[in-house]
C-alpha cells in the first residue's frame, strides 16, 4: 500500500488548511491513521490520530484548532487546520500503523506517505 499526501501549502497566520492523505491498493482495514510533522532542526511529532472506529486524539498543541477525519470508503484521511499559526510550520506526514490489503490479506505496518510541506507566514 502507498499514502499519498497532498494539501500543503502557504498560508498566513490565522488562515486554513486542508490535507488529505489518500491509501492506494486493495484496502481491506486500516487500524490507526494519524499526522505526523517534524519541523527544521526538531524531532518528528505526532498532531492528531484517528481510529477505524472514530475516536481521535490530538496534540495539546492543536487542540481546537485541527480536526482529524477518515473517509473508509475513499481510504483517506484528512487534517483541517484552521487558526494556523507560524509554529505550524513543518513537513507534514500521514501514516497508517497496520493495513490489510487484498488479494493475500498482506498485513503491513507502520506505513508513511510523502511529506508535504506546510508554511505559516507571520
Amino acid at each position: 500500500v502507498q499514502l499519498q499526501a497532498s494539501g500543503g501549502g502557504l498560508v498566513q497566520a490565522g488562515g486554513s488548511l486542508r490535507l488529505s492523505c489518500a491509501a492506494s491498493g486493495r484496502i481491506v482495514s486500516m487500524n490507526v491513521n494519524g499526522w505526523y510533522r517534524q519541523a527544521p532542526g526538531k524531532q518528528r511529532e505526532m498532531v492528531a490520530t484517528v481510529t477505524g472506529g472514530g475516536s481521535t486524539n490530538y496534540a495539546d498543541s492543536v487542540k481546537g484548532r485541527f480536526t482529524i477525519s477518515r473517509d473508509n470508503a475513499k481510504n483517506t484521511v484528512y487534517l483541517q487546520m484552521n487558526n494556523l499559526k507560524p509554529e505550524d510550520t513543518a513537513v507534514y506526514y500521514c501514516n497508517v500503523d497496520r493495513v490489510v490489503t487484498l488479494p493475500f490479506h498482506l498485513v503491513e505496518y507502520n506505513v508513511w506517505g510523502q511529506g508535504t510541506q506546510v508554511t505559516v507566514s507571520s
